[in-house]
C-alpha cells in the first residue's frame, strides 16, 4: 500500500518528544489531560469516546484502517505491516497522534 505524498510530513513536531541522550528520548512530552476520572457511563465520559470516535473517523482510510487492527482488533505490528505492507515504523504513529491531538483539545479546554 503506497501513503499519500503528505504522509511523508512528520506527524508531529518533534520537539513534542524527549531529545536524544535524556531518560525518555523519544517519548512524549507531556500526557493530555487525565481522563481516567471520566468513565464511559457519566455525560463528560461518553463525550470524550465521541471526541475520539470522531477524530478516528477524520483519518484516512490506510490510517483508519491500522488503527483499528492495532487498537480495537489489537494486530501486532507485523500483521499490520503485512497485510498493508507498510513499514513498521509509519504503521501507527501518525493515526494515534491525530487522535491524541484531538483527546488534547477536548480534555485540556
Amino acid at each position: 500500500m503506497s501513503w499519500p505524498a503528505e504522509e511523508d510530513a512528520p506527524g508531529v513536531e518533534p520537539e513534542r518528544f524527549g531529545p536524544p541522550g535524556e531518560v525518555f528520548a523519544g517519548h512524549w512530552n507531556g500526557y493530555p489531560g487525565d481522563w481516567s476520572s471520566l468513565p464511559a457511563e457519566t455525560p463528560e465520559g461518553r463525550e470524550t469516546i465521541e471526541v475520539v470516535k470522531a477524530a478516528v473517523d477524520e483519518l484516512p482510510d490506510a490510517q483508519r484502517t491500522v488503527i483499528a487492527m492495532r487498537d480495537i482488533a489489537g494486530c501486532s505490528a507485523e500483521e499490520v505491516c503485512d497485510t498493508l505492507d507498510v513499514s513498521v515504523g509509519n504503521q501507527r504513529h501518525r493515526a494515534r497522534s491525530h487522535v491524541r491531538a484531538a483527546l488534547e483539545r477536548h480534555l485540556d479546554d
